[in-house]
């Protein structure tokens, strides 16, 4: 498995109508502003199931690379600028995964992407289902950013999936049951990408 990048699956809870406030904001300000200082941002999403969550990944080459990139994106001239606008749609952002994986690359046609967490029992012999892909796994380093926590004390794989609609999903074929047993029942994201609004 390729276990080259540091990736964090965020999700944010925003008061109601922040969707269409943050989005906008992500795009125009956020993905270049990152980007610029070492980050490579991924996909963006709305939750299917909760309208008021956005969901959103970026990745890092190591753990060292991610403490510099935030650093210099948080103490940067573009957060400053637009931080309390930011601030103001969210309830909650401190639902973060920090994952050692491939990263994910979000299809141009995927008209919903589904994320699947597991929490395994026994995580070291934990496999997961021979047909998913992009499998990423908890990382454990100790957060070089605490300003911006992540979620500790928990072991989890996650893996992605594309399909053009919701639809197309409910039809697939779902993969054979995960070995290793799980601590509870897998949870799925559906996540429908966010489009630039300004393009």
């Amino acid at each position: 498995m390729d276990t080259s990048q540091i990736v964090e699956l965020r999700q944010y809870t925003l008061h109601p109508g922040g969707l269409g406030t943050l989005v906008p904001l992500f795009e125009r300000e956020f993905v270049s502003g990152q980007e610029a200082a070492g980050i490579r941002v991924g996909g963006r999403f709305r939750d299917l199931d909760e309208p008021d969550r956005f969901v959103w990944m970026r990745a890092f080459p190591d753990m060292a690379a991610r403490t510099r990139a935030l650093r210099a994106f948080y103490e940067g001239p573009v957060w400053r600028a637009h931080r309390a606008e930011a601030n103001a749609t969210m309830i909650d952002s401190d639902d973060v995964l920090l994952l050692r994986g491939p990263g994910y690359r979000v299809p141009d046609d995927a008209g919903l992407v589904v994320a699947t967490i597991c929490h395994p029992a026994e995580p070291a012999r934990f496999t997961p289902p021979p047909s998913v892909h992009a499998v990423h796994r908890t990382e454990h380093a100790e957060n070089g950013f605490p300003a911006l926590p992540v979620r500790t004390g928990e072991d989890v794989v996650v893996w992605f999936s594309a399909h053009p609609d919701a639809d197309a999903h409910r039809a697939a074929p779902r993969p054979a049951g995960p070995g290793g047993g799980l601590l509870r029942p897998p949870r799925e994201l559906r996540l429908v990408p966010v489009r630039d609004p300004l393009g």
